[in-house]
């Protein structure tokens, strides 16, 4: 039984923003514009111009990781939101925000160091994680998807 939901984001072949059906089988999701693969069991890069289409308006849970390619805390919390974007495709999304390029974003967020993790559901947020706490973000998402 399909629900119909979708996600919008932009594809990174071709930056135009498509929807994707959140569930389809894996691998079958195609961007509408070049057809490239649109892969959700990973995390996906947005940038700030996007979190509104993306996140806000997402039908389904999303995490969204504010990190810095120099931090190596968020090198540490690669692993833990890849297994959460593998594990729960179809149920959250794993959103990855660069924090050096997206200081806007940042300010209105209220996000002042990396690693943060914000949690939204019907597009307020509901729970945040600042640092490295591996069971903090697998117990958010787990009440999130239940």
């Amino acid at each position: 039984m399909h629900s119909g939901k979708t996600l919008r984001l932009r594809c990174i072949f071709c930056l135009t923003l498509t929807s994707v059906e959140l569930e389809r089988k894996k691998g079958e999701g195609r961007c509408d514009h070049c057809s490239k693969p649109v892969l959700l069991d990973r995390p996906i890069k947005i940038i700030q111009d996007d979190f509104n289409e993306t996140v806000v308006n997402s039908e389904i849970p999303v995490l969204v990781d504010f990190y810095a390619d120099w931090c190596g805390p968020c090198k540490m919390v690669n692993p833990i939101i890849d297994d959460i974007a593998s594990r729960r495709e179809g149920e959250l999304i794993v959103i990855k925000i660069d924090a050096d390029t997206a200081h806007e974003l940042m300010e209105n967020m209220k996000v002042t160091s990396v690693p943060t993790l914000v949690l939204f559901k019907g597009g307020e947020e509901i729970s945040r994680s600042v640092g490295l706490e591996p069971e903090k973000i697998k117990e958010m998402v787990e009440h999130a998807v239940t």
